[in-house]
């Protein structure tokens, strides 16, 4: 799951939806550098990654694209969710993506002072070209694909997935609504637990 499902998966909480976003960015050694309920956001953050890496339903998506990006698949896949979850985010929530979208980014103005530099320096291209709400798009997409192609270390070729997403759209969007409800539960599930 790419920003936007991990973001949704927070539920209300404000500390866990920053702990959530900086998942990737924090180390496990620095994680006691955090408030106990950021802490929690960065765990569950993990744990949905380990949950989706290892779910039938999704090695099915990534199955259908490591001939072509060999080990990009899981990152696409990702992105490709966020996409089918912002196209179809009226089915999973009451507020609007665009609403939901801005919160988040006033909620991190609140909390700036927990972001270390490198998540400071993503939110800022977030922000600014609002990649929350943009994934509902398959120009969005596209943006996302060829920023993270550009990043990337590696000749990736992420930039040509979005070609991938437009051929085989209904098997990809039919795999994310069979296995989201299934993520929705165990983070809620998480959240119960540890909240």
């Amino acid at each position: 799951m790419n920003y936007l499902a991990h973001l949704f998966l927070s539920g209300n909480h404000d500390l866990l939806k920053i702990g959530n976003f900086l998942g990737d960015f924090v180390r496990s050694k620095d994680l006691n550098d955090y408030p106990e309920e950021v802490q929690k956001g960065i765990l569950l953050h993990r744990k949905i990654d380990l949950f989706t890496d290892t779910h039938p339903i999704v090695f099915e998506s990534k199955r259908r694209l490591r001939n072509q990006f060999g080990h990009y698949a899981p990152v696409i896949t990702d992105i490709f969710y966020d996409h089918f979850l912002a196209l179809n985010w009226h089915q999973y929530s009451a507020i609007s993506l665009l609403d939901f979208s801005q919160d988040f980014y006033r909620l991190t103005e609140c909390y700036a002072t927990l972001l270390p530099e490198k998540p400071l320096h993503v939110l800022r291209y977030m922000k600014r070209d609002n990649w929350l709400f943009e994934y509902r798009t398959l120009k969005g997409i596209e943006a996302t694909l060829a920023g993270m192609s550009r990043r990337s270390k590696f000749d990736s070729k992420m930039e040509y997935a979005s070609a991938e997403l437009k051929k085989n759209s209904q098997e990809y969007q039919q795999e994310f609504h069979l296995f989201f409800p299934v993520l929705m539960e165990e983070a809620r599930q998480f959240r119960v637990k540890n909240l």
